[in-house]
C-alpha cells in the first residue's frame, strides 16, 4: 500500500450548555505502519514518524510494537496482518494528534480491530478498542479528559470506516441520550508525492501546531461565553 494524504476539513459543534461551531482545514497521512514514508534529507522535518508520539512503550518499541502491545493489553488476539493508520507526523520537530486511527487486519486482510487513539492539550492520551463496525456506529464510555468544558462522563459513537479515496470519520459524546458534541473530520485522497507535501506546507503551515491554536483559541471563546469551566480530576492527570 502506499502512503496517502488527506486534505481534511475537520469540524466541531458543541450543542450544550451553548451553541457553538466551528472548522477548520488541515491534512493528515494515511500509512502502512511498516512502510513509512522515506522522504528525501530536505523534506524530512515537514514530516517525521516517532512511534513515541503513538500509544505507550512496548518490548519492541515500534509502532506495530506499541500497536501490538495495546490489543495485547485489552486481551485480544494480535491479528498479526497489515495496520494502517490515519495520523498527524511531526512538523519541524512538533506534533499533535487530537485523534490517531489504526485499522488492524490478520494475516488474510480481514479487518479485526479499530483503535481511537485520543490527544488531549495536557499531555493525556488514551486509546478506544473499537469493532470494525461498518453499518453502525461502536460506542465506547469517555475515558479520558478532553476538554475544560466537558467532564469525563458520557459514551462517544464513533463512525471511522477505513478511507478509500473519501475520508468520513465522526465521534459524537452523547450524555442522557443526547448528543453534547459532535467532530467530523472529512477529507480527499491524494498521493503523497513531494509536490503535494511541499504544497500542503504552503497550505496548511506547520498543520500540527495551528491544530493545537485552534483548539485553545476556541477554548478562549468558550471562556468568554462564559460557559463553566470544569477542572481536572487528579485521575485526569496523564
Amino acid at each position: 500500500m502506499s502512503s496517502a494524504l488527506y486534505r481534511t476539513r475537520i469540524t466541531h459543534l458543541r450543542r450544550a450548555p451553548v451553541h457553538h461551531y466551528f472548522e477548520h482545514r488541515s491534512y493528515s497521512w494515511f500509512v502502512d505502519i511498516d512502510a513509512l514514508p522515506r522522504l528525501p534529507r530536505w523534506l524530512r522535518p515537514f514530516a517525521e514518524f516517532d512511534a513515541r508520539d503513538h500509544l505507550w512503550d512496548a518490548p519492541d518499541d515500534t509502532l506495530r510494537g506499541r500497536v501490538e502491545a495495546f490489543l495485547a493489553s485489552k486481551g485480544v488476539d494480535v491479528p498479526g496482518g497489515r495496520i494502517t493508520a490515519l495520523m498527524h507526523a511531526r512538523v519541524l520537530g512538533y506534533v499533535f494528534n487530537p485523534l490517531s486511527l489504526y485499522w488492524c487486519h490478520d494475516r488474510n486482510g480481514m479487518l479485526r480491530y479499530v483503535i481511537a487513539e485520543v490527544h488531549n492539550t495536557y499531555g493525556g492520551r488514551h486509546a478506544y478498542l473499537l469493532p470494525p463496525t461498518t453499518d453502525r456506529p461502536a460506542m465506547v464510555d469517555k475515558k479520558l479528559y478532553v476538554s475544560p468544558f466537558n467532564d469525563v462522563d458520557g459514551h462517544y459513537l464513533v463512525r471511522a470506516p477505513q478511507p478509500d479515496e473519501e475520508l468520513n470519520v465522526s465521534i459524537s459524546l452523547h450524555r442522557e441520550g443526547q448528543p453534547a458534541f459532535v467532530a467530523t473530520m472529512r477529507g480527499t485522497r491524494r498521493p503523497a508525492g513531494i509536490r503535494q507535501i511541499v504544497a500542503l506546507q504552503i497550505l496548511a503551515p506547520v498543520a500540527p501546531l495551528m491544530n493545537a491554536m485552534s483548539i485553545r483559541v476556541q477554548g478562549i471563546l468558550l471562556y468568554l461565553r462564559r460557559v463553566p469551566v470544569v477542572p481536572r480530576r487528579s485521575e485526569d492527570r496523564e
